[in-house]
């Protein structure tokens, strides 16, 4: 708990259990533990209980569980340190396809300073390994269909774009702080 709250700054310490964190997220049903529950692991020392659950890879980082804190605990950025965490230590990814579209997420975030809906999903898809289960299967007829109903309503645009040169110097003061 001292180390995550001396890299963090984030006092988890300060949590009482009130369990408000778990009764918001919008995810519970796919985790194996609850958001109270890794706080208190991280609050009794349990560093590698903590960093093998598949929790802190399924938090969608909504914050939800950091709004609804009444201790004003950023659950959500611990969750976030616990990931950097589990991979400096080389724990195996318990959701490895989870992981692959964050990294192509925030690649696409670092190139242009925001999502391009075209491109994120075929580097997904050809990341996580996606692609070639569905082309054995035959199942990307249906997302090749999705794709064309959203570019012929306008909702998906051809070409990226980015944005202002003062928003990507922002950006990247932003994304220094994290390895994200």
């Amino acid at each position: 708990m001292e180390k995550v709250e001396q890299d963090s700054g984030i006092r988890v310490s300060a949590c009482y259990q009130c369990k408000k964190c778990t009764n918001g997220c919008p995810v519970t049903f796919a985790m194996d533990i609850y958001p109270d529950q890794v706080i208190r692991l991280l609050q009794m020392g349990q560093k590698q209980a903590v960093l093998n659950c598949s929790t802190v890879w399924v938090c969608s980082a909504c914050e939800t569980c950091t709004t609804r804190c009444p201790n004003e605990i950023d659950i959500a950025g611990v969750m976030d340190y616990l990931k950097e965490q589990a991979l400096k230590s080389g724990v195996a990814l318990p959701q490895p396809r989870t992981y692959a579209f964050h990294r192509v997420f925030l690649d696409d975030i670092r190139r242009r300073g925001r999502i391009f809906e075209g491109g994120l999903l075929p580097r997904y898809m050809l990341k996580s390994g996606e692609m070639w289960r569905k082309l054995r299967t035959l199942e990307f007829t249906g997302d090749l269909g999705l794709a064309y109903g959203m570019l012929r309503r306008g909702r998906m645009p051809l070409r990226p774009r980015g944005i202002s040169m003062k928003g990507r110097s922002e950006l990247k003061k932003l994304l220094s702080k994290s390895s994200g």
